[in-house]
């Protein structure tokens, strides 16, 4: 159902109506895909099957709630230098905890070969899993079974790409394909939108230094590889996107639209969401809502209505994804870096959709449940 909002500024055609991720009992939407997936290998490998995931964090967490839920052992592994409280969390859902390498790769290399050694372990996969976009999916049923018409279009963040495929193949099993959606990224994490440029016959990217481009079959589509990640949305920080994410991307009927954004725009739509809303989101949940709170950048992704007086007749849906890498000492952090920068930057040689006459505008939702 909808929960009643507050009158919105009469410049949008469309009113914002949140997907709330956040209320997941992990913290975020990886609750939905990770539970189906930890359901299938209980059915497939019987009680004595163990779980087995890397992530430094949300993966992990909705890992090792769904096992817990379940019954079932789960391990995760982490590289050195993790959170403390991601360690706690887990620890305190049942999951067992092993720190080992220096990044995420090494961490992953080490739960493989865990996999590998032990009968019955099954390792879990972070995004690029059509089980996991299935039970992804099913925020949109709830999405279409709250809403009396379609919306306008919807907004997510997406890493690499398994909240996206779930929206997707959500729009197509309730009969939304022609719903166009507003995929979001920041710079240094955009291996999504790099990749869907690369696929593009009208659009060119500059291939900066260690930006490569492969194609994994023939068939597929080209995925483009980031060398690092640079943002400070890290949870978007997958070096390559889901091959099947991009294709099912690229042959969505209601189109794909890919932005990418500086950090400081998503600081700033956190810090005014916390303030709207009185919920700590991540970066990676707050790049979702950058137009909501930037209205120049809203109307040029859904265009104003040519009577602006008049009052929305459709609806916008953002997917709040959720995650757990905030805290109070960051999110201060970042009200003070999003204060300082310029409004109006534009970095030269990046692929954006932003016009040069942002402003930043506190912005009201209603909830969708």
């Amino acid at each position: 159902m909808a929960a009643p909002t507050p009158t919105l500024p009469p410049l949008y055609r469309a009113t914002p109506l949140l997907s709330p991720q956040i209320l997941q009992p992990p913290q975020s939407f990886k609750a939905r895909g990770l539970s189906l997936f930890a359901q299938r290998a209980l059915a497939a490998h019987g009680p004595s099957v163990h779980l087995i995931a890397a992530s430094g964090g949300n993966a992990g967490l909705a890992a090792a709630w769904a096992a817990k839920a379940l019954g079932v052992r789960c391990t995760v592994y982490l590289p050195m230098g993790a959170s403390e409280g991601v360690k706690g969390v887990l620890k305190r859902d049942g999951a067992e905890v092993v720190e080992v390498g220096e990044n995420f790769g090494e961490a992953l290399r080490e739960a493989e070969r865990a996999v590998r050694e032990e009968d019955g372990a099954v390792l879990v996969p972070a995004y690029d899993d059509p089980t996991l976009w299935e039970g992804h999916s099913t925020l949109i049923h709830e999405v279409h079974a709250s809403l009396p018409s379609k919306p306008s279009a919807i907004f997510c963040s997406v890493g690499g790409g398994g909240l996206l495929g779930g929206v997707l193949l959500g729009l197509q099993s309730v009969g939304w394909s022609e719903v166009p959606v507003i995929a979001l990224e920041t710079h240094g994490s955009n291996a999504f939108h790099l990749s869907m440029l690369l696929n593009s016959s009208t659009s060119t990217i500059p291939l900066s230094e260690g930006l490569t481009a492969t194609r994994p079959t023939p068939t597929s589509p080209l995925l483009a590889h980031l060398p690092r990640i640079t943002s400070r949305a890290t949870s978007l920080g997958a070096s390559v996107p889901a091959a099947g994410v991009v294709q099912l991307a690229l042959d969505h009927p209601g189109g794909v639209t890919c932005v990418s954004v500086p950090d400081w725009m998503a600081m700033k739509a956190g810090v005014g969401f916390a303030d709207t809303h009185k919920f700590l989101i991540e970066l990676a949940c707050s790049t979702t809502l950058v137009p909501a709170f930037f209205p120049a950048l809203f109307d040029k992704l859904v265009p104003p209505s040519p009577a602006p007086s008049s009052p929305p007749s459709s609806s916008a849906v953002f997917v709040v994804c959720g995650g757990s890498k905030i805290t109070l000492s960051e999110m201060s952090e970042y009200a003070s870096i999003a204060s300082q920068v310029e409004l109006g930057k534009e970095e030269a040689g990046e692929a954006l959709l932003i016009p040069s006459s942002l402003r930043f505008r506190p912005l009201s939702f209603t909830v969708v449940n």
